[in-house]
C-alpha cells in the first residue's frame, strides 16, 4: 500500500524535495540517482516531484542556484569588499578561510554533492560552480595584484598565491569533515590562526 503523503504548502514541499534530494546526490551522484528513490525517501510519488520540477535535471538545478544565492554566500561577498576597500589582508584571507572552513562543516552533503559532480562530469554543475566561484577568484586575484603594485604583498603569481590561500583551508577542511578524520587536537580557530600566521609571513 502507498501512503498518503502529508499536505504541506508548495513552497515546503519544494524546499523538502531539494533537501531530500541533496542527501541521496551527496551519496549516490547525480547519475546514481532516481526521482523514484528521492520520491521514496520523501514519502511522496513521483508525480508530486514532477508537479514541481520537470525534470530530474530542474530538481538539480535548483539546488545549485539555491546555494549560490543563499544569504551566507552574499554576507560574504559583502565582508570581502569591506576588507578589500580597507586594504585589510590580514582581514580579507582570515574571512576566506574561516569561510571554506565553515561551509564543509556545516554543510558536508552539498560539498560531497559537488564531488560526485566533479567526477562524473556533470556540466550543469560544473558550469555553476564557475558561475559561483570565479567572479569571486577573479577579484581576489585583482586585488592581490593591486596590493602587489603598492608593495604590501610579495611578488608572486597572484593565482597561485589565493591557491595557497584557499587550498590549505579546503584540505583542511576536507579531512576533517568529508572524510571524518578524528585525529585533530586543536579547534577550527586554532588552525585559522595558524594558517593565517603562516600565509602572511608567506605573502608579506
Amino acid at each position: 500500500m502507498t501512503a498518503t503523503p502529508t499536505r504541506m504548502s508548495a513552497t515546503d514541499r519544494r524546499n523538502q524535495l531539494i533537501d531530500v534530494a541533496i542527501d541521496l546526490f551527496s551519496r549516490k551522484g547525480f547519475g546514481g540517482t532516481t526521482t523514484k528513490e528521492i520520491a521514496t525517501a520523501a514519502g511522496v510519488t513521483e508525480a508530486i516531484i514532477f508537479r514541481h520540477f520537470a525534470t530530474k535535471q530542474d530538481l538539480y538545478k535548483a539546488i545549485l542556484d539555491a546555494r549560490c544565492g543563499t544569504s551566507d554566500a552574499l554576507a560574504w561577498f559583502s565582508e570581502a569588499q569591506q576588507f578589500m576597500d580597507a586594504n585589510d589582508d590580514e582581514g580579507l584571507f582570515r574571512a576566506l578561510i574561516t569561510t571554506i572552513i565553515q561551509s564543509k562543516r556545516d554543510d558536508p552533503r552539498f560539498e560531497r554533492l559537488m564531488l560526485h559532480a566533479a567526477l562524473e562530469g556533470n556540466e550543469l554543475a560544473i558550469m555553476h560552480h564557475n558561475q559561483c566561484a570565479l567572479p569571486v577568484g577573479k577579484k581576489l586575484i585583482a586585488y592581490i595584484a593591486k596590493r602587489q603594485q603598492e608593495g604590501a604583498i610579495r611578488q608572486v603569481d597572484p593565482v597561485a598565491a589565493i591557491f595557497a590561500v584557499a587550498g590549505i583551508a579546503d584540505y583542511y577542511a576536507h579531512q576533517k569533515y568529508l572524510h571524518q578524520a578524528t585525529s585533530f587536537p586543536i579547534s577550527d580557530e586554532a588552525v585559522i590562526d595558524a594558517f593565517l600566521t603562516i600565509i602572511m609571513k608567506g605573502l608579506k
